[in-house]
């Protein structure tokens, strides 16, 4: 798959096992969702959630073990993040370039970069709008 604004290719993401099965080795699937919920409980976004369910527990994939999403999970117990990851590390950014902008106001290479990363929040929102994630009335600014 090709990036989005840079005319290149690029890896998508990294590669599942074909067969998704649980192994035996691995925690049990209530063992897992109990994790979950305490590491979420705690304030760790659910990539990170993710990533230490990986590298300190031992657990490959969490969908092949639980037959769901990791926020699944989370909306399940109540703890899903108000907005979605993706959406908010974007503003995240967006936040930090504006603050380099204003440090550094004739860098018009950053300039360009900050209007990519406003269209980017921009799609994402109104994919999320239309899938029901987040509110109708919800807007960015």
């Amino acid at each position: 798959m090709a990036r989005m604004h840079a005319r290149r290719r690029g890896r998508s993401s990294s590669k599942h096992p074909v067969e998704r099965i649980h192994p035996e080795w691995s925690l049990k699937p209530e063992e897992i969702e109990e994790k979950i919920v305490k590491l979420a409980e705690e304030g760790k976004p659910p990539a990170l959630i993710g990533l230490i369910l990986r590298d300190v527990y031992g657990v490959p994939d969490v969908k092949a073990a639980l037959g769901k999403k990791l926020t699944k999970v989370l909306e399940e117990h109540g703890l899903a993040p108000e907005i979605p990851e993706d959406l908010a590390n974007l503003v995240d950014k967006r936040n930090n370039l504006m603050k380099h902008l204003e440090k550094h106001p004739k860098d018009i290479h950053n300039r360009r970069r900050l209007q990519l990363i406003e269209a980017k929040i921009k799609r994402l929102v109104k994919y999320y709008k239309r899938e029901g994630k987040l509110p109708e009335n919800w807007s960015y600014t």
